[in-house]
């Protein structure tokens, strides 16, 4: 990298001042950024205002901690399968089974698993203390999790113990033409359903040692990738299984909720269905933004620019992956919160996408009805700034609104007030004339009959007359 005659080299250290952009060479000595107590002053005002929840995405204690420091009410997911890539152990351990051929392997393989994922939910739940925390059983495909090339391979198989071609031939059968609508998320615990029991186990085996310790505990398990009622039904079912034993077990009182996430059009479609089986619903907002409008994000830097540019394209008036796409996603998950609620009407609903940090769309999940919203933990001063600028403008658009009703009822009342009575004369004059006219032709017939007796009157007597006049002659 150069910059005029500065000439940067690969490796070399660089320092970067976040706030003004600043570049200098080498390492320099930083410190820890405290905010002002303005910053704080603020907040407390935001926090007043906002009838929002707003909570962090956390996958380690370190993380939990950060986003309770910055304001954080819970976490709205945490990733169980980011602590399998924490140490090499770990590693090994997934790998393992993913490769044994047999379920006791399998099993075997996930309970080496087991104390890790204990320890590390452990963490999060002291460090969110009173505070919800809802846990992702595993979600990406296992393709992920092996090595891809032939002297990775060979490692790994020298390690767990196995030849190298079964490793091969196992990473091979794993290949997926599109992992990302493949063997993943809820999919996975439906073939290998030992998964799910090692998760579940970990996740209240951490959350009754912990209630025993004194820590308030609020365990929410989050199913993801589901299409159907019958499929969450299943895992539903296991989960309660595996869970009510082992609190039964370890004979701690425990309240947990089993619910999922919402993140393929169908399960959008189908929320009153899902509803009856899940305790709360959590919007995955960037797959489902990825399915509803058939783009991968992981390409759509190719072509995203010039959908957004409006000297180009100008589809879009953001990227749809950093602001939600309200018209069309919007509109899937307003249907969802209105179906599943229409089942369930007190459902807890929230939402886990990174656009849950984002002012635009955090005001949207305001408006359709969010339990609350969960982004990174740096994130979340912005979501509770967004979430009381939400309710300022809500209140603002009532109190507006009114006015406008009394002055429009007050207007009503003065224009029949003042009516005058001048058309309804004018009006009355017709109707007279029409009266008259009926009674001159009523009229009419009534002469010509007295004129018509008067005739007959006339000719009687006449004819009298000459009767009595031929009687004299003779």
């Amino acid at each position: 990298m150069s910059v005029g005659d500065i000439v940067v080299r690969q490796g070399e250290e660089i320092t970067i001042n976040g706030s003004t952009g600043q570049v200098f060479r080498g390492a320099m000595r930083l410190i820890k950024p405290e905010p002002p107590a303005s910053f704080q002053t603020l907040m407390g005002w935001v926090d007043r205002i906002r009838a929002i929840k707003v909570r962090t995405n956390a996958d380690t204690p370190y993380d939990a901690a950060k986003g309770v420091e910055l304001g954080a009410e819970g976490i709205g997911l945490c990733r169980t399968e980011h602590m399998f890539f924490d140490t090499e152990e770990r590693r090994l351990a997934i790998q393992e089974m993913i490769v044994a051929d047999t379920l006791s392997g399998r099993v075997e393989a996930l309970n080496k698993l087991l104390p890790f994922q204990k320890n590390d939910f452990k963490g999060i739940f002291k460090a969110m203390n009173g505070f919800p925390v809802t846990i992702r059983l595993i979600d990406p495909p296992l393709h992920e999790f092996v090595p891809h090339t032939e002297e990775k391979q060979i490692q790994l198989a020298d390690k767990i113990g196995v030849p190298y071609e079964k490793i091969r031939y196992r990473v091979e059968q794993l290949h997926e033409a599109n992992p990302m609508l493949g063997h993943r998320g809820c999919r996975l615990c439906i073939t290998y359903p030992e998964i799910l029991d090692m998760q579940v186990r970990a996740v209240i085996e951490a959350a009754c040692e912990c209630t025993a310790e004194g820590v308030k505990v609020l365990p929410e398990i989050m199913i993801p990738l589901t299409i159907d009622k019958k499929e969450l039904g299943i895992l539903t079912l296991r989960t309660r299984l595996v869970a009510d034993a082992v609190i039964k077990e370890k004979n701690v009182k425990l309240n947990y909720l089993v619910g999922t996430m919402i993140e393929v059009p169908r399960a959008a479609l189908l929320a009153d269905q899902i509803a009856e089986v899940a305790e709360f619903f959590s919007f995955g907002t960037n797959d489902l933004t990825q399915m509803t409008m058939g783009i991968s994000r992981d390409d759509a830097g190719k072509f995203l620019p010039d959908y957004v540019d409006e000297k180009k394209a100008g589809v879009f008036a953001e990227d749809p992956f950093q602001s939600l796409d309200q018209e069309g996603v919007g509109m899937l998950v307003k249907m969802g919160i209105e179906k599943g609620r229409q089942t369930k009407p007190g459902l807890k609903i929230g939402i886990c996408g990174e656009h849950g940090g984002e002012a635009k769309s955090v005001e949207f999940c305001c408006r359709v009805g969010m339990n609350y919203v969960s982004c990174s933990p740096f994130r979340v001063p912005i979501a509770r700034l967004a979430a009381a600028q939400a309710e300022i403008r809500k209140n603002l658009a009532k109190a507006t609104a009114k006015p406008k009703k009394a002055v429009a009822k007050k207007a009503k009342t003065v224009k029949k007030a003042v009516k005058k009575p001048a058309p309804a004369k004018a009006k009355k004059a017709p109707a007279k004339k029409a009266v008259a006219k009926k009674a001159l032709k009523k009229a009419k017939p009534a002469k010509k009959a007295a004129v018509k007796k008067a005739a007959i009157k006339k000719a009687r007597a006449a004819k009298k007359t000459r009767v009595v006049r031929k009687g004299k002659k003779k």
